[in-house]
């Protein structure tokens, strides 16, 4: 023998197993089951969405009968904290649970530059990878001392750069750069660290490597443009020979043009001997000869 029993759905318990999907920067997917399998009908749940940041509540409605449910709860903002409770339209028992959404990324190529009575750092606007970050937010410093085992909040600032002066030798130095923490400093974005390691020098490893570049620099350019100006002075000197001889040619061409013959001519070595051998001998003249002058 056996028996079916159906069992009265109880629409005063609470859904079950609430817990995050997925997080991002301004949503955040959440997932429940109804409080109780194979639903008939359709449910009604209110999903309270409380801002611990903020103090403020917004409150959705999900209608379905299906037993699992997931819901997408959209215009968060980064880093911030949320209480989510889950219940039925009818104010049952509830589930609830904390999320906190993806902060702001931390901004790119930050480096150091160093001056001669202090630094600068320099890092890209986080604009260009953020579409949830206005540059009018800003950014803000700190640094931490390790020898002093101190952190110091240096101010923050709008632009890509910032200036920090009164470093003292023989310190290292670990600065910091985030997107500007709102409300009280609990809404803030991923930092991102660079080490100063000054001992004594007044530059870090970066500006180490810097530095050597720019002392080889300074020894290689002038060499280069050294050998730049004696190759100059020798193709000049080339050139000008070149036309001296040009001209020396021309002119000992010139000087054996036959206007007759139309054009220039030279004689061997053996028909200039051979004139010297056909010459008549020029002999002295005898003192009893009269000289006779047309």
């Amino acid at each position: 023998d056996y028996v079916v029993v159906k069992m009265i759905p109880d629409n005063r318990l609470p859904p079950r197993h609430l817990h995050s999907v997925r997080t991002g920067k301004t949503f955040a997917v959440v997932k429940w089951e109804s409080p109780y399998d194979s639903p008939d009908q359709d449910m009604l749940y209110a999903v309270a969405v409380k801002d611990l940041v903020r103090k403020t509540d917004k409150i959705y409605k999900v209608k379905t009968r299906n037993s699992t449910v997931e819901y997408t709860i959209k215009k968060l903002e980064p880093g911030g904290k949320y209480h989510v409770i889950v219940q039925l339209g009818n104010m049952s028992k509830e589930s609830s649970m904390k999320i906190n959404t993806v902060p702001l990324s931390a901004p790119d190529a930050l480096k150091i530059i160093t001056e001669n009575d202090h630094i600068l750092l320099f890092w890209k606007s986080l604009a260009l990878k953020e579409s949830n970050f206005n540059e009018s937010r800003g950014y803000e410093i700190h640094m931490f001392d390790s020898l002093m085992n101190i952190t110091a909040y240096l101010g923050n600032t709008t632009e890509n750069f910032f200036k920090v002066s009164n470093l003292k030798i023989g310190h290292n130095y670990s600065f910091t750069v985030q997107a500007r923490c709102l409300y009280s400093g609990q809404m803030c974005g991923e930092p991102a660290t660079l080490l100063y390691d000054e001992l004594g020098t007044g530059e870090d490893s970066s500006a180490a490597r810097s530095g050597r570049s720019t002392d080889v620099a300074a020894i290689v350019v002038p060499v280069l443009f050294l050998l730049l100006v004696t190759l100059g002075i020798g193709f000049v000197l080339l050139y000008m020979r070149h036309r001296r001889l040009q001209n020396s040619f021309t002119a000992f061409a010139n000087s054996h043009y036959s206007s007759r013959l139309g054009s220039a001519i030279f004689s061997s070595g053996d028909d200039l001997g051979d004139e010297d051998d056909e010459a008549p001998m020029i002999t002295g003249f005898s003192d009893d000869v009269p000289m006779v002058i047309a």
